[in-house]
């Protein structure tokens, strides 16, 4: 904790020592240690609508405050979602895999209405018994009184197992759809070239088009195999378009709820008052989860391409430029929410947050996630009174998700 606090003032210093015209907040490595925070915060005060000029990036916008992000979102005549969605842009060589995501309407509003079924209210209640009996089984088999992994032994296993069900892909493979989604999502260069990387995106559509072409023979079922090969506005799609939509469905079927089950145990370990509230009041889940999705703010950013000059918080942006919304630093935002540094069970206005998004890219998935969540922490509220964290999180080297490698845990004994 003494080091985790020295490198919170060194980068506060850091903040507020750089001249402001040379603020990058999309260096990587801050957040792999957590040290991001001071130069959102100065941003926010100082020049909430930043430019940057240099970066590994590029030059890009920076959004930092909740209103401002609205703002951009809901602009979508304006700000553009098509080709990229992170501060990353394609480059010379890379496979480009289009999905709904990254698309404008009409096709985005299209291709979303397809699958948007799979999340339905009536699709929540039939999966909520399976999703229990899930958690409760991956809770059961997990060691009393030794370390263990939580992010691999239960935050992975158990959307591992959700994103199965919903693709109604093969259970005792569902280890690939983690692969997958890994790969999407973190830097391989390390290990793999970029080849090989597309290579495996190249196998992964293999393997589902399998899938598809098995379900499109069949009649329409409740999966979003099925949903995409029976859509009139998806069956026809080109295979780098299908491996983009399915990429897409993997990562945002599985990330947000991933890193917020690991991030719900980190904020009620930094606040054991709000665990014992909770405890004392197990209803106050209702906002506890929207609670711990904002403290936790699993897709870091979202970026637009801006396709005529605009004028916000005071400036200019013109055509052509890339606008990061920072959703982690607008659901830090002083001037929309109260006392936005602190974990608070029973906030006022708890879904109060941009973790979402907002506007026609709100996530499509956000009341299933929930729903996870929610049934996960009720497990564990009646199994285990202490889990204690042994290990500082290995995070995610990336400016984008805000995902955990590992996090070693020890379930205490009981007396």
């Amino acid at each position: 904790m003494a080091d985790d606090a020295a490198a919170f003032d060194a980068a506060r210093a850091e903040a507020y020592a750089t001249p402001l015209e040379k603020i990058d907040v999309s260096l990587q490595d801050r957040f792999v240690t957590d040290t991001f925070w001071p130069f959102f915060e100065r941003l926010r005060r100082e020049d909430p609508v930043h430019y940057c000029a240099d970066s590994e990036f590029g030059p890009y916008w920076s959004v930092t405050r909740f209103d401002d992000i609205v703002e951009v979102e809901t602009h979508h005549d304006v700000f553009s979602s098509e080709r990229a969605i992170s501060i990353y842009d394609p480059q010379d060589g890379d496979m480009e895999l289009p999905n709904f995501i990254a698309m404008d309407p009409p096709k985005h509003d299209a291709q979303r209405k397809t699958i948007q079924p799979i999340v339905s209210s009536e699709n929540l209640v039939h999966f909520a018994p399976l999703i229990r009996e899930r958690a409760a089984r991956i809770l059961d088999d997990l060691p009393i009184g030794e370390p263990f992994d939580w992010v691999e032994r239960v935050s992975v296993e158990l959307t591992v197992q959700m994103l199965a069900t919903l693709f109604d892909f093969p259970f005792e493979e569902r280890q690939k759809l983690r692969y997958w989604s890994d790969l999407a999502v973190t830097d391989m260069s390390d290990v793999m070239t970029k080849e090989q990387v597309q290579a495996e995106f190249l196998a992964c559509g293999a393997y589902f088009k399998n899938l598809w072409d098995q379900r499109a023979d069949a009649p329409p079922a409740n999966d979003l195999i099925s949903m995409l090969a029976h859509g009139q506005s998806t069956r026809d799609m080109p295979f780098f378009e299908f491996i983009g939509n399915i990429i897409l469905l993997i990562v945002g079927g599985n990330d947000t709820t991933r890193n917020s089950i690991t991030g719900g145990l980190i904020a009620f370990t930094e606040n054991p008052d709000q665990l014992a509230k909770l405890r004392a009041n197990p209803a106050l889940l209702d906002s506890t989860i929207p609670e711990i999705i904002r403290w936790q703010t699993p897709v870091a950013h979202m970026r637009r391409t801006a396709r005529a000059d605009f004028q916000l918080g005071g400036k200019t942006i013109k055509a052509g430029d890339k606008v990061v919304m920072w959703y982690v630093s607008g659901n830090r935002d002083e001037t929309a929410i109260a006392n936005p540094e602190a974990f608070i069970i029973d906030r006022e206005r708890p879904r109060h947050h941009v973790s979402f998004g907002f506007g026609i890219h709100r996530c499509v998935g956000m009341r299933l996630a929930e729903m996870q969540l929610k049934i996960v922490w009720e497990e564990i509220l009646k199994r285990f009174p202490t889990i204690e964290i042994v290990e500082k999180p290995e995070r995610l080297k990336s400016c984008f998700l805000r995902a955990y490698r590992k996090m070693m845990v020890v379930i205490p004994a009981k007396a």
